[in-house]
């Protein structure tokens, strides 16, 4: 699940980049948007693997 959450990061960075770029302007509010689900992701993956039961 960590190696997915890295992935979408890095995809919603990369549309981030492109959208406040000016390439696409839709995009800047959806790489917004996944950006922050995504990081929401990475903290609760870093979290549970973690966890030892």
């Amino acid at each position: 699940m960590l190696r997915w959450t890295i992935t979408f990061v890095i995809l919603a960075i990369i549309a981030g980049i492109f959208g406040f770029g000016g390439i696409a302007a839709g995009a800047a509010s959806i790489a917004k948007i996944l950006f922050f689900i995504f990081i929401v992701l990475l903290i609760f993956s870093l979290i549970s693997g973690r966890k030892k039961i």
